[in-house]
């Protein structure tokens, strides 16, 4: 079933349906804020209920998933965790972890919901009485309520003083370049999870937008990072670094993109990251096809501009959609290089387990092609503890500024501290 609708009915519509997807125990909300993308397949899905599902929290999580992404050949839909790296390489994950996601969960859902160029489109034996159910909802007042003590796993003067502990690592030459995160946290916080995503999206509206309800467990992100897509037999990755914050002074906003674009510590870091994700697309691609489609890219957000750059391969017939994954998970934007010695050095540095938090969300789609993002400017939630969380992070290298790097983290998280009404900390 296919229905057309204004551009009104349809920003209502979406709402509604939202509105009555967070009904279900299980659902997923992929939301484009109407960001245009070469590569993408839909400008909103929404896929609820579930026919069947795979929760893993311990070993052969992509073997375990081949299998049921082979048994459910249409849509599904789920996430993988940062820490699924101690399967692809010898690694621990030892710091805590109070939010207790599965590491990996994937589910065949009931109903979907495709929303593109002003048409909705039903896949569902239910179609009538989903749009019934679906109209019946009346939009709920948007302004969340929230009751919340935002702390941090780190203080400024402990955050910029590992910075510099990592960078005698990169002067003994461990490492080249890192992504080193800290946690900010609420205990006993009570949120709407619905009504606080819904207002992430208008503060800061993001191109890989993803509300994600698992029971009790809610991921609520505007990330603006594509980790991998498959159109074809075609493998594509967008790796973010470099950021500058934003003016309403049209004339300095263009200025602060500027230099972004030509910063030699940006354009250090970003290039640095596109060997790293070539390399890993050269275990999956056809000999030859690897290429930088992209070098430098200046995208500009809500918040932020950010340095995007593009790389392409041809993949092999012989690697399975499930291996390509594999062979470049987890992202390199999120880890560093060499990437075994980040991930491990970082395990070391930071005090949170990373979890969900610069993992995956995505969907694998009946015509075989597939899309991730990666999980950062990210809210994730545990209903059972009443747990809250994001974290933030940045590249750092031997010319990274601490202080600066610390400045950095918190543009990043801006949006989720106007969203939990704590702005005043960022003054802090």
């Amino acid at each position: 079933m296919i229905l057309t609708k204004s551009e009104i009915e349809l920003n209502l519509f979406k709402q509604q349906a939202l509105q009555w997807a967070a009904m279900f125990d299980v659902s997923v909300c992929l939301n484009s804020n109407g960001f245009t993308d070469p590569y993408s397949k839909f400008e909103t899905l929404i896929a609820v209920g579930v026919k069947d599902e795979i929760q893993c929290r311990s070993g052969n999580f992509f073997e375990q998933l081949a299998f049921f992404r082979q048994k459910h050949g249409a849509w599904v839909l789920g996430y993988f965790t940062y820490d699924l790296k101690n399967e692809t390489e010898s690694l621990t994950s030892e710091n805590p972890d109070n939010l207790q996601f599965p590491e990996l969960y994937f589910f065949a859902p009931q109903h979907i919901l495709l929303i593109k160029n002003n048409t909705v489109e039903v896949i569902s034996d239910e179609k009538e009485a989903i749009l019934i159910a679906i109209n019946k909802q009346k939009v709920k007042d948007l302004t969340a309520k929230k009751n919340i003590n935002i702390q941090s796993r780190f203080t400024r003067q402990e955050y910029i003083k590992t910075i510099e502990t990592i960078q005698q690592h990169i002067i003994r030459g461990d490492i080249y370049e890192t992504n080193f995160c800290q946690e900010f946290y609420a205990e006993n916080a009570i949120i709407d999870p619905l009504l606080i995503y819904t207002e992430l999206s208008k503060i800061s509206p993001s191109p890989f937008s993803c509300f994600f309800k698992l029971y009790n467990h809610n991921i609520l992100s505007a990330s603006p990072e594509r980790f991998l897509a498959k159109r074809g037999n075609q493998l594509i990755s967008q790796p973010i670094k470099g950021t500058a914050k934003r003016s309403a002074d049209p004339t300095e906003d263009d200025a602060l993109k500027q230099t972004l674009k030509h910063h030699p510590k940006e354009q250090q870091e970003n290039v640095m990251i596109v060997d790293l994700v070539r390399n890993d697309l050269t275990r999956s691609a056809k000999p030859g096809t690897v290429k930088v489609d992209e070098l430098f890219g200046i995208y500009t957000f809500e918040q932020v501009h950010q340095m995007i750059s593009t790389i392409l391969c041809e993949k092999d017939e012989n690697i399975s959609d499930i291996e390509a994954i594999k062979n470049t998970f987890p992202m390199g934007s999120m880890t560093g290089a060499p990437k075994i010695n980040a991930m491990r050095l970082m395990e070391k540095y930071e005090r949170t387990k990373r979890g969900v938090y610069s993992g995956a969300v995505g969907y694998f789609s009946p015509d075989g092609d597939f899309d991730f993002n990666v999980v950062i400017r990210t809210l994730l939630y545990n209903a059972n503890n009443q747990y809250l969380s994001f974290q933030v992070g940045g590249a750092i290298t031997h010319s990274s500024d601490p202080e600066k790097e610390y400045e950095e983290c918190l543009l990043k998280a801006k949006a989720i501290f106007e969203v939990l009404g704590q702005a005043k900390k960022l003054l802090k």
